[in-house]
């Protein structure tokens, strides 16, 4: 019987995905951003579902929505072009125009290289590049000529040595992903305190679907920090956290 009821939800679901894609496809966005949120009500979450929700909100010219979905599929799918371009695109609509602190080329390397897949895609990886491994090894001692167990056995070292590349990546991703707490502006224009209060001075102003990170919460406050190291303090209902799910 559960299987059953897991089993229409599940379709259900499908044709809302595709009621929404079509509502998209024949410009009716604000249908389609609907039936899309619906889904995410329902507890279902994806790089697909965020990615066409960002595009059905840059079609309404919301910003702030449009660049928080395309964050949120990009953590699901780093290494998809097409989310990377449409986010270059909405973020081309902001008008605060941060630079980034500049990194070192071994640094920068490092990130793109681990930011190819998630950490638990790269664990993934480890554990096929593993299976391989024994394999071969395994293969090793069953073949006859000397030339194909030299093959088996250089192999089966090269796939142990990228299952350890691997197992690396996925190690410092997840270290990432804990370390850091990315949250986008919703509000049309804030002020970013100096102090967790309305009686600080306001140290400058951000708008909607900037990118900040969270450092620490005081009562209804969060500290925020820039790409550029600024940092300061601004209320809770001004942002949205994209690690939510």
């Amino acid at each position: 019987m559960l299987m059953v009821v897991s089993w229409n939800l599940i379709a259900q679901e499908d044709a809302l995905f595709k009621n929404a894609t079509t509502d998209y496809n024949e410009g009716r966005y604000e249908e389609a951003a609907a039936k899309y949120e619906e889904i995410l009500e329902g507890g279902k979450h994806s790089a697909a579902l965020y990615y066409n929700l960002g595009n059905t909100y840059y079609k309404l010219n919301r910003i702030a929505p449009s660049i928080y979905y395309y964050e949120k599929a990009l953590l699901l799918d780093p290494g998809d072009p097409e989310i990377r371009n449409n986010l270059a695109f909405a973020k081309n609509m902001t008008l605060d125009d941060i630079a980034e602190v500049p990194q070192t080329g071994l640094s920068r390397l490092l990130e793109r290289t681990t930011g190819l897949m998630t950490f638990d895609q790269w664990a993934y990886l480890a554990v096929v590049f593993i299976f391989l491994f024994v394999f071969l090894y395994i293969a090793y001692y069953y073949l006859r000529y000397a030339t194909q167990k030299r093959l088996a056995f250089i192999t089966s070292l090269v796939f142990l040595f990228l299952s350890l590349f691997a197992l690396v990546f996925a190690y410092i991703q997840f270290n990432n992903f804990k370390a850091e707490q990315p949250a986008i502006i919703f509000a049309p224009e804030v002020a970013v305190k100096s102090e967790p209060n309305d009686r600080s001075e306001a140290a400058f102003v951000l708008h909607e679907g900037t990118k900040v990170q969270v450092l620490e919460q005081l009562n209804e406050w969060k500290r925020i920090q820039l790409a550029d190291g600024s940092t300061g303090w601004i209320p809770q209902d001004a942002l949205r956290v994209l690690k939510d799910f």
